[in-house]
């Protein structure tokens, strides 16, 4: 099976399992893809068959159902809440968010776009103000900063913090959404035939995120994975929370419709009934 994820720190665990061959050893044959476009591109993947199952936030994975996919959620896979850090070129003249500014996304329907969204109607700002310029990946967050081709980038914290230090960007503020910050979604027609083989995957995943959660070397091994000084990989191995909790999360699934509804990104009669897996 292909299983697409941002190359981040959360998903460091199904690179560890499979170095290790544990899915081989179970009979499993498990390819992860990295996706540096991140959700959008992940759910565009799965629509058009090249993933059978994504690690994707939990905001663009549901806008994605709720648009007419046919996919379905089988898992909450980090439980605790995404921070978005939100940047400017550090040399530039921005120091604050305004209403009006051009900000840099991935991709329209992605995390950085519906969080800048989330964050501009939270400040009382009208969205539709804002100008957003598709950059693909955080590699074109960085040429738009520096060209001035936008001004704001909405990225999560821990992944940006080398810029940060390097100078290069410089964070003003931060957004928390009030829901779990990653899901495993799958493709129906996939569940239909190896909903057990993906339930066997995720319990090896399940283990390797406790391993790493409570291992005396991880410090060292996720700074030395993802670039960031081991400071940095403390702080955010302290703040994450993994777990393979199969449980339909209503309340949040509906803070996240009601969410969309505001932003006009799905339609007021929608209804969450389709999103998870039964």
């Amino acid at each position: 099976m292909r299983i697409g994820g941002v190359p981040e720190h959360f998903n460091l665990p199904w690179k560890l399992a499979i170095a290790d061959n544990a899915f081989a050893e179970t009979g499993l044959d498990v390819e992860f893809i990295d996706f540096p476009g991140g959700t959008g591109a992940m759910t565009a993947a799965l629509r058009d068959r090249e993933l059978e199952a994504a690690i994707v936030l939990t905001e663009g994975a549901v806008l994605d159902i709720l648009n007419g996919s046919d996919n379905r959620l089988v898992s909450i896979y980090v439980e605790s809440p995404l921070v978005w850090g939100i940047h400017v070129a550090a040399g530039g003249p921005v120091t604050a968010v305004e209403e009006g500014q051009r900000v840099a996304i991935s991709r329209f329907g992605s995390g950085s776009h519906l969080i800048a969204v989330v964050d501009a109607m939270m400040r009382g700002f009208d969205p539709t103000s804002m100008e957003f310029v598709v950059v693909d990946t955080i590699d074109g967050a960085r040429t738009a900063l520096d060209e001035g081709k936008a001004e704001l980038f909405l990225w999560e914290r821990h992944m940006t913090q080398p810029l940060v230090d390097s100078g290069e960007f410089r964070r003003i503020g931060e957004r928390e959404v009030p829901w779990p910050a990653f899901v495993i979604s799958a493709r129906n027609d996939f569940l239909e035939t190896h909903a057990d083989a993906l339930r066997t995957a995720l319990d090896i995943v399940a283990s390797y995120c406790q391993k790493l959660k409570e291992g005396d070397e991880s410090v060292l091994l996720i700074s030395e994975a993802c670039k960031i000084a081991p400071a940095d990989a403390d702080r955010w191995l302290a703040g994450v929370h993994w777990t393979n909790d199969r449980q339909e999360p209503t309340a949040a699934l509906e803070r996240i419709k009601s969410a969309l509804i505001s932003q006009g990104a799905i339609e007021p009669a929608a209804t969450i009934d389709t999103v998870w897996s039964r």
